[in-house]
């Protein structure tokens, strides 16, 4: 079986390796870069429980422990480790009554409070987005998967309409194909236009990278920090394994482009994240700013991410919409949908809760695009 997979990112990367390993034909059809959007801006922070009670619980621990096992096969070229995780909170305009074990996360500033646990190594772990996604797709290419640059413009269908036979990109080439996998992130809306899909909205994040002086622990922060104006950030800040420091936790506005590549941060946005990390972790100041970046994360309207085939269309699957768990949630997403193209079951994972039929289709006339 020949499967096209329409994005480059960590879940059409992490599926074209599953099926490559499983000796399937694949080409992995990529607009701009591989790991060029969120997947490679994240912070690449992995919990194993922090889903429990919810839909995703067991796709977050089938994940979990998959990333270990991927590590290990891999060769871990990533920065994969697993982390103690705790919060902070902290104020630039007042005191705050201090709570929590002051002696946990001792790199974070004295006026840090509510230093409390919520991970532990065996429950919370951490790796590099970019070379995570680019392993992936890497590995994929080195047992046969086919890399193509260039921007899906539609599908091709049978006489009928109720399968495709391929993937026609916007430079006239078409790519024959038995199953179609759409893996889009939040550009997931330009398929609505193809296909009936729900809509898949992108939510604009800020993020940094820093190289501190000092090597930081292996610890990740979830952090709230109260401005002088009474407006509360919440930083998220995970050291990683190469040294550098990754921080995120600052909105943005901007509609999202059709081109991946002119997403960027928008004024300010930096200079904040900036600012606020610095106090909360002072040994930080005059560090190194290395990217200045911003990503928009692909959330669906009830949360929960599209999983499975296209309706009236049996070829043809999605798998986008894991909104700040895409990182995490790539492998038993890639497991699960291996499994149901190949098999037409996901005995592992339980897809209904993510089914594209649970919500309506898009409105073309509702896209908007910047």
């Amino acid at each position: 079986m020949h499967i096209a997979i329409c994005g480059g990112g960590v879940i059409g990367s992490a599926l074209a390796y599953e099926l490559t390993a499983r000796g399937e034909r694949v080409t992995l059809i990529e607009r701009w870069r591989i790991a060029g959007a969120a997947s490679g801006k994240s912070g690449g922070f992995l919990a194993r429980d922090w889903c429990d009670g919810t839909p995703l619980q067991t796709l977050a621990e089938v994940s979990f422990d998959r990333h270990q096992e991927w590590a290990d096969r891999l060769d871990n070229p990533y920065g994969y480790r697993r982390v103690a995780t705790y919060s902070a909170a902290m104020s630039a305009r007042r005191t705050l009554p201090p709570r929590g074990d002051r002696d946990a996360a001792a790199w974070l500033a004295d006026e840090a409070v509510n230093r409390q646990r919520l991970g532990t190594q065996a429950t919370t772990a951490q790796l590099d987005p970019a070379q995570f996604t680019t392993a992936l797709a890497e590995r994929a290419a080195r047992d046969g998967a086919r890399i193509r640059i260039g921007a899906v413009a539609g599908l091709s269908t049978d006489a009928a309409g109720n399968a495709a036979t391929g993937v026609v990109l916007e430079d006239g080439d078409r790519i024959d194909a038995d199953a179609v996998v759409l893996a889009l992130g939040p550009w997931s809306l330009l398929a609505a236009t193809w296909v009936p899909l729900p809509p898949v909205y992108g939510l604009k994040g800020h993020s940094i990278i820093l190289r501190p002086r000092k090597t930081l622990p292996a610890e990740a922060i979830f952090a709230e920090f109260e401005d002088r104006d009474g407006d509360v950030l919440t930083p998220e800040i995970v050291p990683r394994a190469d040294g550098t420091l990754y921080v995120c936790g600052l909105s943005g506005a901007d509609a999202m482009p059709v081109d991946p590549a002119r997403v960027g941060p928008e004024p300010g946005g930096a200079e904040k994240l900036i600012d606020v990390t610095t106090r909360l972790v002072p040994s930080l100041e005059g560090a190194e700013v290395i990217a200045r970046q911003a990503c928009y994360r692909p959330v669906t309207a009830d949360g929960l991410p599209l999983i499975g085939p296209v309706p009236g269309l049996g070829n043809v699957h999605v798998a986008t919409g894991h909104p700040v768990w895409g990182m995490l949630n790539a492998p038993g997403t890639a497991t699960a949908l291996a499994d149901l193209i190949l098999t037409g079951a996901s005995p592992e994972i339980d897809l209904s809760p993510f089914a594209p039929s649970r919500m309506r289709p898009l409105d073309p006339a509702e896209l908007e695009l910047g």
